[in-house]
């Protein structure tokens, strides 16, 4: 089988089984339904157990989170790392790591060494949303003239775009070591329009016109792509800096905050913040599982691995995660995810309409899902590289594959297709103690895993931005109630978004995914 074969063939396992397993349920219903129904009795205490181990990370990295942000960062740095330093020396001046349990590996550098290239990519944004960002960014800690930040504009966005970074660099420019705004050429052939290629024109800008001018060590430059809705707090740079110093090896390491939809989130319909706050805390939970962590999203890495790998892949959609597969698969799986434990605050999904933000909610879901699109790229760097270790590609193509299989199968499992026997079983299997039994033992086990869903209720009101003048302590109330939408949004707004991902990349030719821009509102 010739190359582009094989990654057809790739690219068609994801969705084949999911339909697969969707398809055999119904049909087992039919001819075996008893055997079905234990299955899926079996099934929902899985899931039952896997939601209660999840909680427990989710209340783990809860709390980390919660420990760093008392922390000044940039007086860390300045106590602990204001100098090249070893293990013992660190530890003897009461360096004891990020959160007192983590010790520092060799410091390469001086705090003090480390430039920040923040690159924005901007499309058609409104100028509000860029400048909460910018006035963000000046109100970090971290020293400005170690700053350089990139206004990534789109040609294809016209005039309007062009304007609002005029006024951008009007306003911000002279607050930083270094800003630069460029425009990523529209039409370019082999590229996709999107992010992945705007964030590779920027930064061969960036390199070409300000670092390699200045003659900067890449090794000295930390990389934060962030979606240009996002919005940091005043240590995120110096507890970004710190964990870059202390961390094993952080030249094959890439740094993730949490993200937070939360900067419109009293805007947002209650549907629309369940979504919002479920993705915040499938990160949490990712967050305490490193070895799982790929990035997402607003993320860091060096500068010295980008320009080593060549930058971001322009043909894709998925340019957020595809970095981290491109780092493993270069380095031999010498890369990881650190964890930051640390937020940084997004944009939840909303429109001037209800049903124009419900749309767009299952399109923001649906692009998500359409990461399924690096599964075969994975498969087929596992294949050609030799250097990385067979039980490692075992683990990670298990993961992925698995991951993106519950995405589009587990939801309906769960709360419409477990039904199928009583429905499709027949009079024989009707009046079987089974049959009676299933819809009693699905509810308790429903009930139980409720306990899961309180959690991230409790959690969601925990961590609501300052409050409106408008907003009452009933609120509170209906804030906790909206929870109960959960089963409604797993199925309509991930499941049937990540089937119709998966689906696609199946088919191929036109039904491919094209990057779509989610639109800004305040």
């Amino acid at each position: 089988m010739n190359q582009s074969r094989l990654y057809r063939f790739f690219e068609i396992i994801p969705g084949s089984l999911a339909w697969i397993t969707i398809i055999l349920i119904f049909l087992f219903s039919w001819l075996a339904p008893a055997a079905t129904a234990i299955f899926i009795i079996l099934f929902d205490i899985y899931w039952l157990l896997k939601t209660i181990y999840l909680s427990f990370h989710l209340r783990a990295t809860f709390s980390k989170m919660r420990e760093s942000l008392k922390i000044n960062w940039l007086e860390k740095l300045k106590r602990d790392l204001a100098s090249k330093k070893s293990v013992s020396e660190a530890e003897s001046q009461g360096a004891s790591g990020t959160l007192g349990r983590e010790t520092p590996s060799f410091l390469e550098a001086r705090w003090s060494d480390i430039y920040h290239l923040i690159i924005l990519p901007m499309y058609k944004e409104p100028y509000e949303i860029v400048k909460e960002s910018f006035e963000s960014l000046t109100k970090t800690n971290y020293p400005k003239d170690k700053f350089i930040v990139v206004l990534a504009t789109e040609e294809r966005a016209g005039e309007p775009g062009q304007e609002t970074a005029r006024k951008i660099q009007q306003e911000f420019g002279a607050k930083f070591f270094k800003f630069l705004i460029t425009t990523h050429p529209a039409n370019i052939l082999g590229e996709f329009p999107g992010k992945g290629s705007n964030q590779t024109w920027a930064a061969k800008e960036i390199k070409r016109l300000i670092i390699d001018p200045l003659k900067i060590p890449y090794e000295n430059i930390l990389t934060s792509v962030f979606d240009i809705d996002t919005q940091v707090l005043p240590n995120y740079f110096s507890r970004l800096t710190y964990i870059f110093l202390t961390c094993e090896n952080p030249q094959r390491s890439s740094f993730q905050p949490i993200p937070f939809f939360t900067n419109n989130i009293f805007q947002t319909p209650a549907l629309g913040r369940v979504i919002a706050f479920s993705c915040t805390f499938w990160q949490m939970m990712q967050q305490s599982r490193p070895e799982r962590l790929t990035t997402f999203s607003s993320h860091s890495m060096p500068f010295k691995a980008l320009v080593e790998i060549g930058f971001w892949n322009t043909d894709i959609v998925s340019e957020d995660s595809r970095i981290f597969w491109q780092c493993y698969l270069h380095y031999n799986a010498d890369w990881r995810v650190v964890p930051l434990f640390y937020p940084v605050s997004m944009d939840a999904n909303v429109s001037p309409h209800f049903w124009q933000t419900m749309l767009n909610l299952y399109k923001q879901q649906r692009r998500w899902g359409w990461g399924c699109e690096n599964i075969p790229y994975m498969l087929k760097g596992f294949r050609k590289n030799k250097n990385i270790p067979f039980r490692k590609k075992i683990y990670w193509a298990f993961n992925s594959i698995e991951g993106f299989h519950s995405w589009a199968t587990n939801a309906l499992i769960i709360f419409a297709l477990g039904w199928l026997p009583l429905i499709l079983g027949g009079a024989d299997f009707n009046f079987t103690l089974l049959s009676y039994n299933l819809p009693q033992i699905t509810r308790w086990i429903m009930t139980l895993t409720m306990f899961g869903i309180i959690t991230s209720a409790i959690l969601s009101v925990i961590l609501l931005p300052p409050k409106p003048d408008w907003f009452k302590k009933r609120h509170y109330f209906f804030y906790f109630l909206q929870w109960a939408l959960m089963p409604i949004t797993l199925i309509i707004f991930g499941a049937f978004p990540g089937l119709e991902a998966q689906t696609r990349l199946t088919l191929g030719g036109k039904f491919r995914l094209g990057f779509w821009v989610t639109p800004k509102q305040r």
